[in-house]
């Protein structure tokens, strides 16, 4: 039995592997036109102030919680406050990479399927980091809210007039959040564990952080979920097969068990 099914699921794996070195030029060469093009919307600071104003208008106006609660929890203590930074400062890519590389290495068409569902969500971001300019809360003295990076530390920006490295008036959509919900969507598709649903605590840690440490509104995260919604329904999942369809233990899907059945019975 082992000898039928092992050397087709190395085969089909084989199969859906894209090449190695064409993946990482995709993936570097989309990670470069996404830099380049944020620093295309730097030097807006008028004009993302004012958006702000609008982003924080109408979040009352349909009475989503105010940012500020969750910043709250956050600074009953130092050490929260710095762990909710670090977090933002050093999970967002990192975690996104470890995704891509385990699908890459366990799971191809798995991989090819959430790595045109990020880039799409990427490209489409971009889009509207350029079209509309946002400051973060943090900016917006109406807020109220802290910049809990400067203050607490550790902070990835520099000050709006000298940082060239980042544009920090992109905050929708947030690509924190979008990244982390379809990490957690594809983990939950690629695997079969009960605990899979546990992958959705990446997501919820980081839609708290983002707004809790003043970087992010929840319209940001709102706008990147439905981004992402569209980008799942349009591009398909993988087609589930034999192989995959059995992945994570040695055996045959049911329909398979019954042709396997029916062949010996045929031969009695």
């Amino acid at each position: 039995m082992n000898g039928h099914t092992e050397p087709a699921r190395a085969k089909t794996d084989a199969t859906a592997r894209p090449p190695l070195v064409r993946e990482l030029l995709l993936v570097v060469g989309l990670f470069l036109v996404y830099k380049f093009g944020r620093q295309l919307a730097t030097g807006h600071t008028a004009e993302a102030l004012r958006n702000a104003d609008r982003v924080w208008d109408l979040e009352r106006a349909v009475r989503l919680p105010g940012e500020g609660s969750v910043q709250h929890l956050l600074l009953h203590g130092d050490t929260l406050v710095h762990l909710a930074n670090t977090y933002y400062a050093t999970v967002h890519f990192p975690a996104t990479a470890a995704f891509l590389i385990w699908l890459y290495l366990r799971r191809p068409a798995d991989y090819v399927w959430a790595r045109r569902v990020l880039a799409a969500v990427t490209a489409a971001a971009l889009v509207v980091h350029l079209t509309f300019p946002l400051a973060p809360p943090r900016m917006l003295a109406a807020t109220g809210l802290i910049d809990t990076g400067q203050v607490y530390g550790p902070s990835v920006y520099g000050s709006p007039e000298t940082d060239h490295l980042s544009n920090q008036f992109a905050a929708m959509p947030s690509l924190h959040f979008g990244w982390a919900l379809m990490v957690a969507i594809g983990l939950i598709v690629a695997t079969r564990s009960r605990w899979r649903w546990l992958w959705l605590l990446h997501p919820l840690a980081t839609l708290l952080v983002i707004v809790g440490t003043a970087n992010h509104y929840w319209l940001d995260a709102i706008v990147a979920t439905a981004m992402l919604g569209v980008a799942l329904a349009v591009i398909p999942l993988p087609q589930r097969t034999t192989t995959t369809a059995g992945r994570g233990a040695d055996k045959l899907v049911p329909a398979a068990r019954d042709e396997e059945a029916a062949l010996v019975g045929a031969g009695r």
